[in-house]
């Protein structure tokens, strides 16, 4: 299990396609429809899972991990 913070997204960063290419399973939770996992999965060809919400708050710590038991379950 790892963790990516992208700081900026034009350009993405130059190892990032390498970095995604060592993991089995990406989970990219984004505040928004998924515009960022769309990104990631026809760049890269990753097959890159999204965790939505557009409620206007941000996720609990609980929603996330409930994710990841999900994915690995």
């Amino acid at each position: 299990m790892s963790h990516a913070h992208l700081r900026y997204l034009n350009p993405f960063p130059r190892n990032l396609g390498e970095v995604l290419s060592r993991y089995q399973r990406v989970l990219v939770p984004e505040l928004n429809m998924g515009q960022l996992r769309s990104i990631l999965r026809s760049t890269y060809l990753v097959d890159a899972v999204g965790l939505n919400k557009v409620q206007g708050k941000p996720f609990a710590v609980s929603e996330i991990v409930a994710k990841i038991k999900e994915l690995l379950g």
